[in-house]
């Protein structure tokens, strides 16, 4: 009869390898530096998988001057023409073939081919604040409110200039699908300031006005990351997350019972295969019964008072962008850490000026809201708010509408320690190409986690043999527009 051991005692060959190799290395290292750098190489490899299983860097690599991200995501590629980088001379030449100097060689989307002509800005902009800021009157709200909070970086450019692939490079620096979103990297890095609410919380809207460009839930994943890093998609009317509540005549205590038996199970599994995704699933499973107290009480807004809906300019639970809006500062106030809202209505093929208008109306009151919200309730200064799109819109017309566009384009900044009322880099006289201190999507994110505390070349993660990061091999902190 064969002597075979219990299922929790079973060592992977690999498993295995590792640990004996690790174990006869710590006995050399120890009979040639002794035990007081043995303690020390102890402690640092003890460090480096504390960051590759809980995902937290100790110590930060900056002081930080923000704690979480308010992502306020315009998808479909908002045009820059029309809300926040005006051109006199644009309009002048509206109707007037563009420059062949200026398109020759470029990459055009639709447009490639056909006849270019100018198309002029189709709103009026005006000054707001005392700093003066050049907004689009579509934008009132925004212009009258927050313009002295808000850092205009005018001279994005991007390298993708299809949808899908732009979704995925602005959000995971790579228009390879499959790595990790900035949320994700910063959940990693920085791990959640509450135990109730995932991290990493996404929500979407959808508008009246422009083409709907589906937005993929790999925009939000965790690529190559351990999977808890992910975010997790919040359904804005009904139940935010599906399938959290109990099913019906399971109350907390059995709920609780099973969470414990799976939870056992899976650390025996654990035991077995030193897989870091079980440890996921175990703190997915408490955090999916935590989540059952946790998320109805942040969706009852019975709490707030009517001028903070009227504020927002919403009711709540109806799917709007402000009604997300209102939610994000209410997940921002219980710690989380990174917070996206998606609003799908900003794809102008044609009828640029009339959807524009528009979708700016779906968004406007409810994005001064939540900045001067945050702001009253002293939030503003540990929150970073980034505004913009995928891409930007072409300055040559395509009928009545615009074409896509990388070449530069406006988002902008607010809150988390970033100088408000100013604007940073530009466009040429067409507002084509990013010519005055041009900013790549790289240099954004290195941005953002600079402001949060983490070193965009030093947060890296092994995968396959190489090293990655959200930056890749580029990236530069933009140090003029911080406070």
């Amino acid at each position: 009869m064969k002597f075979k051991l219990p299922a929790h005692d079973v060592l992977t060959r690999r498993a295995l390898l590792g640990r004996s190799a690790r174990g006869l290395g710590g006995i050399a290292l120890a009979s040639l530096l002794g035990k007081g750098a043995l303690a020390t190489a102890a402690a640092n490899e003890g460090a480096a998988a504390s960051d590759r299983w809980t995902g937290v860097v100790q110590p930060l690599h900056f002081v930080p001057k923000a704690k979480r991200v308010i992502w306020l995501y315009m998808a479909g590629g908002m045009s820059h023409l029309e809300t926040f980088d005006y051109k006199p001379q644009l309009a002048e030449m509206h109707g007037q073939p563009m420059p062949e100097s200026i398109t020759a060689g470029q990459q055009i989307a639709q447009l490639q081919g056909a006849k270019l002509n100018c198309f002029g800005p189709q709103h009026e902009f005006k000054r707001y604040g005392s700093s003066g800021q050049q907004i689009s009157s579509i934008f009132p709200h925004i212009g009258e409110k927050i313009a002295d909070q808000m850092c205009l970086i005018r001279s994005l450019h991007t390298e993708a200039i299809n949808h899908d692939p732009a979704h995925t490079f602005m959000n995971t620096g790579s228009m390879i699908a499959g790595r990790p979103a900035a949320g994700s990297w910063l959940n990693y890095g920085l791990g959640a300031e509450t135990e109730d609410l995932p991290g990493f919380v996404v929500m979407v809207s959808t508008g009246k006005f422009g083409q709907k460009q589906p937005i993929a839930a790999r925009q939000w994943h965790s690529g190559f990351l351990p999977s808890r890093f992910q975010g997790v998609e919040f359904r804005s009317v009904g139940d935010p997350v599906l399938y959290v509540s109990s099913p019906a005549g399971v109350d907390k205590s059995r709920q609780r019972d099973v969470v414990d038996a799976v939870a056992r199970l899976n650390a025996l599994e654990r035991d077995v295969v030193d897989d870091p995704e079980i440890a996921t699933r175990i703190s997915q499973y408490e955090m999916a019964f935590r989540m059952q107290s946790s998320v109805p009480e942040l969706m009852d807004i019975k709490d707030e008072p009517q001028s903070i809906l009227d504020l927002y300019g919403t009711q709540g639970g109806d799917g709007t962008f402000a009604s997300n809006c209102l939610l994000a500062r209410r997940l921002a106030e219980r710690g989380v850490r990174f917070i996206q809202l998606y609003h799908r209505d900003w794809d102008h093929h044609g009828s640029v000026k009339e959807h524009s208008a528009g979708s700016a109306a779906e968004v406007d009151q409810a994005t001064a809201a939540l900045v001067t919200d945050l702001k009253q309730r002293g939030l503003l200064d540990d929150t970073l708010i980034v505004f913009g799109s995928e891409f930007g819109r072409t300055p040559m017309a395509q009928g009545n509408g615009r074409d896509h566009h990388i070449a530069g384009f406006t988002m902008w900044l607010a809150g988390g320690g970033v100088r408000g009322g100013m604007s940073y880099g530009g466009t040429d006289e067409f507002g084509y190409r990013a010519v005055d201190k041009p900013v790549a999507v790289h240099d954004l994110h290195a941005t953002i986690l600079h402001q949060l505390g983490i070193d965009h070349q030093r947060q890296t993660y092994r995968f396959q043999g190489r090293d990655f990061r959200l930056t890749d091999v580029a990236g530069n902190v933009l140090t003029d527009l911080l406070a």
